[in-house]
């Protein structure tokens, strides 16, 4: 859960024991005794992040991606035409990664890991968004922020 500092504040807990609280650990001394019921919110859900690369689609890729925030998924190729070099090297085509995403449902999908032929990624992105709509291309340097639920 969230950690309330007023909750602490309010109840003369040492900031010095913040920290332990929020890790779960009971405070039981001269100070006094809390306990991380006392400053801890409900249970939230984490952040999720799945990567994979030189994969064929299997369900324990599906498995790993269910409802991540971030799925990072290697597109070797954008053209399903090149899907036999792609089986063949143990590669996924886009829209294989984007297959897995559809039915893995993650929040969305980056695609990386192209082959050096596969020039412009973003060509692709129309036929695999029809797939898996929040599919983005990967690059060099690209990041996010990723943020918890709202409480």
């Amino acid at each position: 859960g969230k950690f309330n500092a007023e909750a602490a504040k309010e109840l003369n807990i040492p900031l010095k024991y913040w920290s332990r609280l929020q890790k779960g650990e009971e405070i039981d001394n001269e100070d006094g005794h809390f306990t991380p019921d006392m400053v801890m919110g409900p249970p939230r859900r984490g952040l999720k992040l799945t990567y994979t690369t030189d994969s064929r689609p299997c369900e324990n890729i599906r498995e790993a991606a269910a409802d991540a925030d971030l799925f990072v998924c290697e597109g070797m190729y954008g053209d399903d035409e090149k899907q036999y070099a792609a089986a063949l090297k143990k590669h996924m085509t886009f829209s294989e990664a984007a297959q897995i995403a559809a039915e893995a449902q993650p929040k969305q999908m980056w695609l990386t890991h192209y082959s050096p032929s596969e020039q412009n990624a973003e060509y692709w992105m129309e036929q695999t968004r029809n797939i898996f709509p929040e599919t983005y291309p990967g690059f060099d340097g690209k990041s996010c922020t990723l943020k918890f639920d709202a409480d």
